[in-house]
């Protein structure tokens, strides 16, 4: 067998001359000396600066902070990438310079959260200004958060487009009809409030707290994993936001009376959030008012045997676990994340429990199949593309 001889390159010392030897062994002028020198030189300046091209693509969300849009970001020969663009909106400060000041403390925390680099958090890629306008450019999830899941279209179209055996094995293992929205089944629902966990923990150890815990800002990804999405909200606890910003249905009750948040207070807002997925209805729709609110949270416990269906209620260790995250007295819940996980009435037990009962599933490839049979179908799914 003839061997293969590849071409090394030779540069002369101190004549910048470059030649390449031929398979052949002739020897030749390397015509890209000009191209090498910039090489050299950026290789010496250790330092680089250009302008990032993104096209604003189609409205994702918006928000008292903002509006994201699905971008596309564009490189050199070709290159493109969908990236997600959060861009800040002043309308909330009273001056320009208060607009300034905050939107430091969210490059300093968007920089911390970029460098945790956990599986079940949003990738934060840059912080950019824009004419004193500040813009967070994020990874873009391919999948649905879980406020659009939680809805009786989702469900009624789902049952169309599958077959019979199919629609069965959804209901009996991923999502079945609730009493006024869909409610996911308790295995899948403690897997993706797991991947939660882990966000939360991954945050609250480098002393940040989330801030805004709630069905939109999880995502079911394409992979099957639960995502962490839309950090606006999240604080450094050493330098916590002058104004707290929260979503009143899943604050913590000493939020809503004026409290500080806290990683405890996260996971109260996440226990809210399992409390509708398991029960497949909205904890406090009938709380009209912030007093009334409070009440009904602070009344949580009373009120679980009603809010579970039977097949979680009847169940010690689930609802156990879900009083430790809902408890009205702080002192009451998970001390951590990590606790909520791994202690013996924590989330990962109850998944043991199914295992040794033979009622487990494999749930990351559950939700995989489900999420790819509905990117097919979004287009039926939901009707305000600009909300996508």
């Amino acid at each position: 067998m003839e061997d293969k001889k590849t071409n090394t390159l030779f540069r002369t010392a101190g004549e910048g001359l470059s030649l390449t030897v031929s398979h052949d062994g002739e020897m030749v002028e390397n015509q890209c000396a000009d191209l090498i020198g910039r090489y050299e030189q950026i290789n010496l300046e250790k330092r680089l600066s250009w302008t990032t091209h993104l096209r604003l693509l189609r409205r994702l969300g918006s928000g008292g902070q903002g509006v994201v849009y699905l971008t596309e970001r564009r490189g050199s020969d070709g290159f493109t990438l969908p990236v997600a663009l959060k861009i800040f909106s002043p309308d909330r400060y009273r001056t320009p310079n208060s607009y300034d000041d905050d939107m430091a403390r969210m490059g300093r925390v968007a920089a911390s959260v970029a460098r945790i680099q956990h599986e079940n958090l949003l990738v934060v890629q840059n912080f950019l200004d824009r004419d004193r306008i500040r813009m967070m450019v994020m990874e873009w999830v391919e999948g649905f958060d879980l406020r659009k899941l939680l809805t009786p279209k989702m469900y009624g179209v789902v049952k169309r487009r599958v077959s019979a055996k199919r629609w069965q094995y959804i209901n009996e293992v991923l999502v079945t009809a609730g009493p006024v929205q869909p409610r996911f089944k308790a295995g899948v629902a403690i897997a993706i409030v797991r991947d939660c966990l882990e966000a939360l923990g991954a945050l609250h150890r480098k002393g940040i707290v989330h801030g805004d815990v709630k069905p939109g800002n999880i995502m079911l990804k394409r992979s099957g994993h639960a995502k962490m999405i839309d950090i606006g909200s999240a604080f450094e606890m050493a330098d916590p936001p002058g104004t707290q910003a929260c979503t009143p249905a899943y604050a913590a009750p000493e939020v809503l009376e004026g409290a500080s948040q806290s990683p405890l207070t996260d996971l109260a807002s996440l226990g809210y959030v399992t409390l509708e997925l398991l029960s497949g209805r909205p904890l406090f729709s009938e709380a009209k008012e912030l007093p009334d609110l409070i009440v009904a949270k602070r009344e949580i416990l009373d009120r679980l045997p009603d809010l579970m269906p039977q097949d979680g209620s009847c169940n010690k260790l689930l609802m156990t676990f879900c009083k430790g995250l809902v408890n009205p007295d702080p002192e009451q819940r998970f001390p951590s994340a990590e606790a909520a996980e791994l202690l013996e009435e924590g989330a990962a037990a109850f998944h043991r429990q199914l295992v040794k009962n033979d009622l487990s599933s494999e749930y990351e490839n559950d939700i995989r199949m489900w999420i790819e049979e509905l990117l097919e179908i979004q287009d039926e799914l939901f009707i305000d593309q600009d909300d996508q």
